[in-house]
């Protein structure tokens, strides 16, 4: 009766579902049972034994999930030809499948703090999360105060202390994000360039140094 060949929906997602979708406790179970179920035929009697409810009480959970869009019925030919009509869950189905997309991108989506121990090579203290987190408290953006980290390791200087003295001087010159550093670089005269040179702007002397210098 059940399907073998289906990764089934794991239980905890049902539950979570349930509960955000704010389904009844047998709208969760004509649910579940639909979801492994191996023809889905609505059979009313074969549910009602199943899952110990009343015909009526069938009734009511399937025509609320009808209406709420959750379950449909679809039409298909068995292999004579004949055409039944099965009880489909693609639209919850499709529920999950955008939440838990949505879930999975923000777990791949890296946090300030990973980013941090990643560039450092070493797991933050307490202490860095307090100063990383007055940053973000004192109106810089996660985008300036990561720009600033890469400042910081550029130059290689990957600590604390110089990211906020970046931090105090971008401040001062008015930059708020990460692209009006282009633009406070473009205002700043060019300084001269030798062959086989890599410039950078150290910002806390405010002058254009050689980071790389090949004879």
């Amino acid at each position: 009766m059940f399907k073998d060949n289906k990764k089934l929906v794991a239980e905890t997602i049902f539950i979570k579902e349930a509960l955000k979708l704010n389904l009844s406790l047998n709208e969760f179970l004509l649910l579940l049972y639909f979801d492994n179920s191996y023809d889905s035929i609505f059979d009313i009697a074969l549910l009602s034994k199943t899952l110990n409810m009343s015909e009526e009480q069938i009734l009511q959970a399937y025509g609320s999930l009808m209406a709420k869009k959750l379950i449909k019925v679809v039409a298909i030919k068995d292999g004579y030809g004949k055409v039944i009509e099965k009880v489909s869950l693609d639209n919850f189905y499709n529920e999950i499948k955008t939440e838990y997309k949505t879930k999975e991108e923000e777990i791949k989506k890296e946090d300030i703090y990973t980013i941090f121990e990643k560039e450092f090579g070493r797991t933050l203290s307490s202490m860095d999360y307090e100063i990383i987190n007055a940053w973000i408290d004192n109106g810089f953006s996660e985008e300036l105060v990561i720009a600033a980290l890469k400042e910081a390791v550029y130059n290689g200087v990957p600590n604390l202390r110089y990211i906020d003295k970046v931090l105090y001087e971008w401040n001062r010159k008015g930059i708020k994000k990460p692209t009006d550093i282009k633009k406070q670089l473009e205002s700043i005269p060019e300084a001269p360039v030798y062959e086989a040179s890599i410039m950078d702007f150290d910002w806390l002397n405010e002058k254009w140094i050689y980071i790389k210098w090949v004879r």
